[in-house]
């Protein structure tokens, strides 16, 4: 019997194939944009979460300034080596203290030029931040505390500067400040935010602070932490031990803040969850325009085929036979529409991973809910022409012209 229906309604539609393959486009897009825009939408949620999981899940980030709605603070007095050298000495549960003093700073090597990020720091900065060298060492003590000229240099700044080769050993022009390269750091590609990571050049904090910067700011602190440490109470800890060298006193807000990377990278995943799922309920209002066009096409349908539903009843078939059958046309074209649609979006979809250079993560149920949210607008928009088809008067059906 039910075989029997979807064959009459197959029938029924290819006697019209162009008016049902554009009624179905409107399902088309709905399934399509919908798929592509949450798959495309959750690739981008995996990589940037991905991308600040690279900074640490036990990394902590200390700022001079309070930063957020109503508490902007960034004129507070930058840090310096005693609050790194502190927090070295009398914080526990920690691995390592990494100072950071930035400055964009031309960078010259024989003929060729460039800006890029110059920061000053200890070897810490590697362990903080998960870097290892492709090739050569980091800082010696010698070179921290006297101040030479080293640098380790990011693999964007060896390809652009130095023509790929082996960059151990050459010498380029930092600012006014020549510099032996020392180290070449491992590749890391761009970040989530859209710049390049290998494009910066590290210095020994003394070195660039003395040469660079001209100055003994440090503008901020990467703390991290031990496996299985309280990362609260060293937040706490950090907190209590930068107020007392900052002299603030009790009731008084601080003037610096202390971010846990694991809160961002929740933070940030959350945020993306969330636009993923706006760009799929606005994508999700194509299916209701589809919806509306089966429904407009069925009832031009009934209208169309008054003499042949006449005739149905008049011989003896019932009204839930008529409704079904009708019914069963409006679901196989949005059914349809719903199978082509998710071929689409996950081609699309696989196409903007590939442009955007995010994960292609399929979610299987997205794909269904879908793929059934099609097949409900087909029962919804086309109960109404179904209904009306098996509520006519067969006699008045017969003399439609």
């Amino acid at each position: 019997m039910l075989f029997e229906i979807l064959r009459l309604a197959v029938q029924a539609l290819s006697r019209n194939a162009m008016r049902s393959l554009l009624t179905v486009l409107g399902i088309v897009i709905g399934v399509g944009a919908v798929i592509a825009m949450v798959t495309i939408g959750n690739g981008a949620t995996a990589k940037v979460t991905a991308d600040l999981a690279k900074l640490g899940s036990n990394l902590l980030m200390v700022n001079p300034g309070q930063f957020g709605p109503g508490r902007a603070s960034s004129d507070a007095k930058p840090f310096n080596i005693r609050d790194v050298e502190a927090m070295k000495s009398q914080l526990g549960g920690v691995k390592a203290v990494a100072p950071l003093a930035q400055k964009s700073v031309t960078i010259v090597a024989g003929t060729e030029s460039r800006t890029v990020t110059v920061a000053g720091t200890h070897n810490d900065y590697f362990v903080t931040q998960d870097w290892t060298l492709a090739a050569g060492r980091t800082f010696t003590d010698g070179e921290l505390r006297g101040g030479r000229a080293a640098c380790v240099i990011g693999a964007t700044v060896r390809a652009k500067l130095l023509g790929g080769g082996d960059p151990m050993g050459r010498t380029i022009r930092v600012g006014k400040v020549s510099c032996e390269v020392i180290g070449l750091l491992a590749a890391k590609g761009q970040s989530s935010f859209g710049t390049d990571q290998d494009d910066i050049v590290l210095m020994p904090l003394r070195t660039f602070q003395r040469r660079i910067s001209g100055s003994t700011d440090v503008a901020r602190i990467m703390v991290s932490a031990r496996d299985g440490a309280d990362m609260a109470r060293l937040q706490a800890n950090i907190e209590s031990l930068m107020r007392e060298r900052r002299n603030i006193g009790p009731g008084k807000d601080d003037d610096f803040s202390v971010a846990d990377m694991k809160q961002i990278v929740q933070a940030t995943a959350g945020t993306a969850s969330i636009l993923t799922g706006l760009l799929g309920a606005v994508a999700a209002v194509s299916l209701v325009v589809g919806g509306i066009g089966i429904m407009n096409i069925m009832l031009v349908s009934v209208t169309e085929r008054t003499r042949e539903i006449g005739i149905r009843l008049a011989i003896g078939a019932l009204e839930r036979q008529v409704l079904m059958q009708f019914l069963a046309e409006a679901i196989v074209l949005s059914l349809f529409g719903g199978l082509i649609g998710i071929i689409l979006g996950l081609s699309l979809a696989w196409l903007g991973a590939r442009i955007l250079e995010v994960p292609f993560t399929v979610e299987p149920t997205i794909v269904i809910v879908a793929f059934a949210f099609s097949a409900l607008v087909g029962i919804v928009f086309g109960y109404f022409p179904a209904r009306q088809a098996a509520r006519l008067n067969p006699i008045e059906a017969l003399r439609h012209e």
